[in-house]
């Protein structure tokens, strides 16, 4: 499968089966050799995954083996069957937060995050590579969706403009809100294609804030159930504070207020390695990072959360070392605590087992140690191609079908990807 690498960059790769920063660099975690290296603040480094794909891709260009790597680089887009945009979407958004603008991020007069997205849209959109498939071949990293004044969404000016790209997100929970007003015949549950779709687009991993603990340094583990976090949420977060009140006052079970930050990742560093059991309710939106924090602590998740979706599915079982319980059970009193009791020790064996076998699957930083050779095939970057290459023959099916498509011809929505 090839790619193609938009930008000044000229450059096109292919897929077998300067970053500005407020914070300085993780010590734990050095920069791939020859590239600046992410900003630490904990609230933009869990959406690095735009920073260690890029470095693939770089890593790529820069090899003249490809036997063993997951991209290489061909001579001419025109060869290509996706274009990787390299913009840094969150960053982006993040900056313009960072410099005191809280809520400005929806303006456009005097946003340097707009005029950022707009620089690029404009660039890409009119190259004949967009041309070609009417964007549908062209991959954007998004990461960052919430909804709120101090949380802003990445590419929020342009989303509509690069819809029928593949978009690489984190969850669907910040569209929510955007398809709800572009289907007018649908209902507002449903997952609609002209925005983001599950047929096209591709669920990714948060980066971890957690260091990795192997399963030969697993110890005792007092706690049943540990939970770090915002009590109060919004929309499908409300559970949150709910299970908050239902578990506070139990004497096994840790319920932590907290935040992305340095602090809240020292209290995770305890409190996850040292519990059976990790909380995982929905926030502002289906997923947070915490997910795989609690992978990286081997405690096993208990993922509460009606629409989640998961990074990978088809390709790793989540259900091997992951426990999910619906909402309705989860706020019934006394049911969690009673069906987590009631797990035994051979099963949370296996569970752990089975959490230590897919780490290296959601890990990000130890794929690019070193710069000389291509990731290892079982990381996250590179699982991140192979869905990717799932999707193709679907996107390729849709450009063909674009093609035919008569002026003035409506063609309904037919999209419920569950």
């Amino acid at each position: 499968m090839t790619y193609s690498l938009s930008s000044s960059q000229e450059g096109s790769m292919m897929l077998d089966n300067s970053v500005e920063t407020r914070a300085p660099s993780d010590p734990d975690h050095p920069a791939p050799r020859n590239h600046p290296p992410y900003p630490d603040n904990p609230l933009i480094k869990q959406y690095s995954a735009e920073y260690w794909l890029l470095a693939s891709l770089h890593t790529a260009a820069a090899s003249r083996s490809a036997s063993a790597a997951a991209v290489r680089v061909v001579a001419d887009w025109r060869d290509a069957d996706v274009v990787f945009v390299p913009f840094f979407a969150t960053l982006s958004a993040e900056m313009k937060l960072g410099w005191g603008a809280k809520g400005a991020f929806r303006k456009k007069d005097g946003n340097e995050d707009y005029r950022r997205q707009r620089e690029v849209v404009d660039r890409v959109t009119t190259h004949p590579a967009w041309r070609r498939s009417g964007g549908r071949d062209h991959i954007f990293v998004m990461l960052k969706l919430k909804h709120s004044l101090t949380d802003p969404v990445a590419m929020w000016h342009v989303q509509a403009e690069i819809a029928p790209a593949i978009l690489l997100v984190v969850d669907f929970g910040g569209w929510y809100k955007l398809d709800s007003k572009s289907a007018s015949r649908n209902s507002s549950h449903m997952i609609q294609h002209t925005q983001v779709s599950l047929l096209k687009d591709v669920i990714v991993p948060y980066t971890h804030l957690l260091p990795t603990l192997r399963l030969s340094k697993n110890k005792d583990r007092p706690t049943l159930l540990y939970f770090k976090g915002a009590k109060q949420r919004h929309r499908g977060g409300l559970v949150r504070e709910k299970l908050w009140d239902l578990l506070g006052n139990e004497p096994d079970i840790v319920m932590e207020e907290g935040f992305p930050n340095a602090i809240g990742r020292e209290q995770s560093i305890k409190g996850m390695p040292t519990s059976e059991f990790c909380l995982h309710p929905a926030g502002d939106t289906p997923t947070s990072c915490r997910l795989f924090d609690a992978i990286a602590s081997l405690c096993i998740p208990v993922i509460v959360s009606d629409e989640v979706e998961l990074p990978f599915e088809g390709m790793i079982d989540y259900t091997g070392f992951s426990i999910f319980v619906s909402v309705s059970n989860a706020l019934r009193p006394e049911w969690l605590t009673n069906y987590l009791r009631n797990i035994s020790r051979q099963q949370k064996d296996e569970f752990r087992r089975n959490l230590a076998h897919v780490q290296p699957i959601f890990e990000y930083d130890t794929s690019f140690s070193s710069s000389t050779g291509p990731a290892p095939p079982d990381g996250a970057v590179n699982y991140i191609w192979k869905k990717i290459h799932q999707k193709l023959p679907m996107i390729q099916e849709a450009v063909i079908r674009e093609k035919r498509k008569p002026d003035g011809a409506s063609i309904p929505l037919r999209c419920h990807c569950t």
